[in-house]
């Protein structure tokens, strides 16, 4: 069992994979090598711009986030933590493939978080909210790549933001959820 933030896991982020209909018709055997060279270079020298799409998660992170505020003690703790899961995956997915390495670094991170808090307690949430303007702002700023210095240090905060959570909230983890 993997750990986060010195703690154990107690959920775990999964894609799920659909069932892929076109391959069931055309059947298998893999991609040319010019095929996947072209794809790989359609990648590389892609010029989409990622704010859009970015938006979009950030907006359902933030749903996610007051929905969280506004859960009551008798909420599902885990459709909560999900609904700010979610779109945390989706960011670190697409970081990557628009060039925004700190967006994925740092969706990861918030991933490993919600994977392993027990509930989303106001501190908990804030934490969560730090995440959100922090990408939001290296969107908006348009630091593409890892951010150099400046944005290795804003890694650096969320993630000891995090450590410093877990250690004043050291005899309040719970049970682990598989």
């Amino acid at each position: 069992m993997t750990e986060h933030y010195n703690q154990t896991r107690k959920r775990k982020a999964e894609f799920i994979k659909p069932i892929n209909t076109l391959k069931a018709k055309v059947g298998s055997g893999g991609l040319s090598e010019d095929i996947l060279n072209r794809a790989q270079e359609l990648l590389e020298n892609n010029t989409v711009d990622f704010q859009p799409l970015a938006e979009m998660y950030l907006t359902s992170l933030m749903k996610g986030i007051e929905q969280a505020k506004e859960a009551g003690v008798d909420a599902d703790k885990e459709h909560t933590i999900s609904a700010m899961l979610y779109p945390g995956m989706q960011l670190k997915a697409n970081g990557g493939m628009f060039h925004y390495a700190l967006v994925s670094q740092m969706a990861d991170k918030l991933i490993q978080y919600l994977e392993v808090i027990d509930e989303a307690d106001i501190e908990a949430v804030e934490i969560v909210l730090a995440f959100h303007t922090t990408i939001r702002a290296v969107v908006l700023g348009k630091i593409k790549g890892d951010g150099g210095p400046h944005g290795q240090n804003l890694l650096k905060a969320l993630n000891d933001a995090c450590m410093r959570y877990f250690e004043k909230n050291k005899g309040n983890i719970g049970t682990v959820i598989e």
